[in-house]
């Protein structure tokens, strides 16, 4: 869900239209190798609310398998309630309940590498067209992304540095 920022003109019903369009399936995808085994890595990214933090967030909130992240982006404060899930592959993965989204899915994959841990993050998301509208599109979206991923990667470096 997302609603406009304290101050912004209009209500909630300014950004929504054309309720229960979707896009197409979109995917952002990054990897980092960082000098550390998978153990290691799977570790720091074990306490979820510091490694979710890490993505540059306005608030994050853990509570069991659940995660409420805020964020603002623009006039915009976006909110997102995701649930932990089981991937046999990823060391971590949530998908969306609730949010701008249609569907919304985040792994993380650690593959063992020379140099210590290559780990790939992967976003795929539908946007709900009728939510989003004119105001974000999916450019703006993994633009976002992969900035949060970066931010997560460096996380991991300086966890694992220790």
């Amino acid at each position: 869900m997302f609603v406009p920022n304290r101050g912004s003109a209009g209500g909630p019903d300014t950004f929504f239209r054309d309720r229960g369009e979707t896009g197409p399936m979109q995917t952002v995808s990054m990897e980092r190798d960082l000098a550390a085994p998978p153990g290691e890595v799977r570790d720091a990214m074990g306490d979820v609310e510091a490694f979710m933090a890490s993505g540059g967030f306005d608030d994050v909130t853990v509570d069991g398998d659940r995660v409420h992240l805020e964020n603002s982006v623009g006039l915009l404060t976006i909110e997102l309630d995701l649930a932990l899930v089981e991937e046999p592959d990823a060391a971590l993965a949530y998908e969306q309940r609730e949010g701008l989204f249609a569907a919304m899915t985040t792994r993380f994959v650690l593959e063992p590498s020379a140099s210590g841990t290559t780990v790939v993050g992967e976003t795929e998301f539908e946007l709900d067209r009728g939510l989003v509208g004119p105001i974000l599109d999916a450019t703006i979206i993994k633009r976002q992304r992969r900035k949060e991923l970066e931010g997560h990667f460096a996380y991991l470096e300086r966890a694992t540095a220790e």
